[in-house]
């Protein structure tokens, strides 16, 4: 029988491969959105970031974020995904 395939994706922040359901995705929609899209199949452009929150931090710190999404992403934004990163991860550990 045939192993299937793993897919794996880089996380901007620590820039490590991680399997791709481990990682939450940041999408910047056609209309210029920026949001986490936690089940991955917004349309749009999409970064993977690691579920801990300096991997985040980092990504933001760093501008990583907005070079893979090709979208500047001001400090509202900021807050709300460090909001929602926070809000799943209580989901995830409740």
């Amino acid at each position: 029988m045939k192993t299937k395939k793993i897919p794996m994706r880089m996380c901007v922040g620590c820039r490590e491969m991680k399997e791709k359901k481990s990682l939450i995705r940041v999408v910047r929609s056609p209309e210029g959105a920026v949001s986490l899209d936690p089940g991955g199949k917004k349309p749009g452009r999409g970064a993977y970031v690691c579920r801990e929150g300096d991997c985040l931090a980092r990504a933001l710190k760093q501008r990583q974020l907005e070079r893979q999404l090709q979208a500047a992403i001001g400090e509202d934004v900021m807050e709300a995904l460090n909001g929602e990163l926070a809000a799943l991860r209580e989901a995830s550990h409740g």
